[in-house]
């Protein structure tokens, strides 16, 4: 193995728990290879652990283990074993779920999903990119599954100097899987769907917010395959879907029909324009769901993203009567719960809203979030009601 050594910045990161070291903290590479798993020192030698090696990222070291260890199949079926046993806790109601969430699991740059009897793959840096072999070895050791398919289509392989492309590791991959999400069947595009397929981080709040909701109109905006409006479906007179993807409301009309609900009506439209003029037409719901893309993608962007939450929470607000329900989320890592409240706090002062806080809520529990890597928590789910 090969020891790279780094600066006293870098291991003092380390030392307070995070896995990542930034190629401007290396100080001595040691003929270090792209992928490699490398042995990680500070300024006087002393090994800090394991991590794998990247020659084009700015995260240049991830570190895998707190020791000098093999980075071999044994290690792979270590972690995953554990990370499933996790999952055996928390998951219910679900036969879809993260079985693996990258340095919260402690595999950073790795994540699997599990959809039924198929698994899902991403590999995002060089060192997990190159034991996909092993990590596909041990997941068919683990599952049994009929099929292992790798979405390496992210952007963030870019930066890893890795090709952006869907392959299949193992078994034959299906047109579209069926699975089981609290009572509901949902189709999944394993192939070309939002993220690995369909969304799993907000299964926990569909029914959460579902207590919520008794009776009345729901509007749920950006809605993408269905998620928040089929759980409403059930418990409301009717519910609006919108989303500006056709394709993505395509699946959501197919989720509907497959679940025998009849009371959604998805509609393609851009959202920011359609709150805007359903309050000037004066329309009512009893509950507005929010569920955009990240508006904050870097820290860069973060100014921007702040006046984008706070208009599209204001334009929602002026759509609820008193005891209307809102909620808001934020997938954006870089916008905290702290930003999001005070954004939606000042949406309700210019809306002239009063809100109670009825439920704050993260990704679900599958998607575990670690302390000491803020990087691991990236969902936000507020629940509340105009007093």
């Amino acid at each position: 193995m090969n020891e790279v050594r780094v600066n006293r910045k870098a291991a003092g990161r380390v030392a307070s728990g995070h896995p990542w070291i930034f190629s401007s903290d290396i100080v001595d590479r040691d003929g270090a290879q792209p992928g490699d798993a490398v042995r990680v020192t500070d300024p006087r030698g002393r090994t800090l652990g394991t991590a794998h090696f990247s020659s084009t990222s700015q995260i240049a070291l991830r570190m895998l283990s707190p020791n000098a260890e093999e980075i071999d199949r044994d290690f792979f079926l270590r972690r995953l074993r554990a990370a499933e046993s996790h999952r055996t806790r928390v998951v219910r109601h679900s036969d879809a779920y993260r079985v693996v969430h990258g340095e919260a699991d402690l595999l950073p740059a790795l994540v699997v999903d599990r959809y039924g009897d198929y698994l899902v793959v991403q590999t995002l840096d060089q060192g997990m990119d190159a034991a996909k072999p092993l990590i596909a070895s041990c997941l068919e050791e683990l599952f049994a599954p009929q099929a292992i398919i790798a979405r390496n289509d992210v952007a963030v392989r870019a930066k890893e100097s890795l090709p952006l492309e869907i392959t299949v590791l193992s078994g034959a991959a299906p047109e579209s899987a069926t699975i089981e999400m609290n009572g509901l069947k949902l189709r999944a595009d394993l192939m070309h769907g939002q993220k690995t397929g369909i969304y799993l981080d907000q299964r926990e709040n569909y029914r959460a917010v579902a207590h919520y909701a008794h009776g009345g109109k729901a509007l749920d905006c950006f809605t993408s395959t269905g998620g928040f409006a089929l759980h409403l479906a059930a418990h409301c007179e009717s519910v609006e879907a919108v989303d500006s993807s056709e394709p993505a409301l395509a699946t959501a009309r197919a989720n509907a029909a497959a679940n025998a609900l009849t009371n959604i009506d998805f509609r393609q439209a851009d959202l920011f324009d359609l709150l805007s003029g359903y309050a000037s037409a004066h329309r009512q719901f009893n509950m507005v769901v929010l569920d955009p893309p990240a508006f904050a993608k870097s820290r860069h962007s973060v100014e921007g993203a702040a006046t984008g939450y706070k208009e599209i929470n204001l334009r929602a607000l002026r759509l609820l009567p008193p005891g209307g329900i809102l909620v808001t989320c934020s997938c954006s890592h870089h916008v905290s719960e702290s930003m999001l409240l005070e954004l939606v706090a000042a949406a309700s002062l210019d809306a002239a809203r009063t809100l109670r806080v009825l439920d704050r809520r993260t990704q679900s529990q599958d998607h575990p979030i670690l302390l000491t890597v803020p990087e691991t928590h990236y969902l936000k789910c507020l629940i509340l009601e105009v007093v």
